[in-house]
């Protein structure tokens, strides 16, 4: 029978990419999002569509629900959907620290705790949670989106040893940037924050960066991204994490240097851009 893959956040960037991978390698298809109407055109090209929210217990029940019911099986849940909340720690109210946590962690959590008692049953299955660099290395001003990465890190990890012996592979994709209008929604976020005062060169950081923007001359295309989480769903045996692009796997590598040599980087580095 055809495999199928249930993916969040389809509306855009890596997720459509994924969706369109998956469907490409003749899986079926759920592509997910808030509105229907943004994945219409994946519909058209042959992908199952569902509105999902992911804070939404009633939506991730229902959408799991129906894809058991149409199909009988979920072979890879990919956790796509989420968005990022940049600014000084400061500066961020709780409200939006939560908001960035029911999305980014508990988002993945709902869907995970919804199909892992089906692919427990068949004892098999994967779930790829897409991390980000920044759930291993935080800059100042992503501390509210670092942490949810580093938290839902964190999760795949435990989860990982949990359902081993279930046959279940639980993945962790760590992208850089990437060239997607995902850091718009950020730039979007930044504005909206009651600014202190206290923090205006690291605006000037955030604001001023074309990586945070759009990924720059440095991002790597969705495309990219997308054909990592279909080569974990169909491997055999995944590696725990698949970092994507040579700028995350250089972040990457700045974890093994003392904390006082990363600051002093940062430091720098704001110093150039103000």
């Amino acid at each position: 029978m055809t495999k199928t893959a249930l993916i969040t956040g389809s509306s855009s960037g890596i997720g459509r990419a994924t969706a369109a991978d998956f469907l490409r390698r003749e899986w079926t298809v759920y592509a997910t999002a808030r509105d229907t109407g943004d994945v219409a055109d994946l519909a058209e090209a042959g992908c199952e569509t569902a509105e999902l929210d992911v804070t939404s217990d009633a939506d991730v029940d229902r959408v799991v629900d129906r894809v058991l019911d149409e199909t009988g099986r979920i072979d890879c849940l990919v956790n796509n959907a989420g968005y990022a909340q940049y600014g000084p720690v400061e500066d961020v109210p709780v409200d939006a620290l939560k908001a960035q946590f029911d999305v980014n962690v508990c988002g993945p959590h709902r869907l995970t705790r919804a199909v892992l008692p089906h692919m427990r049953e068949r004892e098999r299955g994967t779930v790829v949670n897409v991390s980000s660099v920044q759930g291993r290395v935080a800059t100042g001003g992503s501390g509210a989106y670092a942490a949810s990465k580093f938290a839902l890190e964190a999760l795949s990890d435990a989860l990982r040893v949990e359902v081993d012996d279930y046959g279940i592979d639980v993945v962790l994709v760590e992208p850089g940037p990437i060239a997607t209008r995902f850091g718009e929604r950020a730039v979007e976020e930044i504005d909206g924050l009651d600014r202190s005062g206290a923090y205006e060169s690291l605006y000037a950081v955030l604001e001023d960066s074309e990586v945070l923007a759009s990924g720059g001359d440095f991002g790597v295309h969705p495309s990219r991204v997308a054909a990592v989480v279909a080569d974990a769903a169909c491997a055999s045996d995944p590696d725990p994490r698949y970092p994507v692009g040579t700028t995350a796997r250089l972040v990457l590598a700045t974890r093994h240097l003392p904390d006082r040599w990363r600051d002093w980087a940062y430091r720098l580095v704001r110093w150039v851009v103000t």
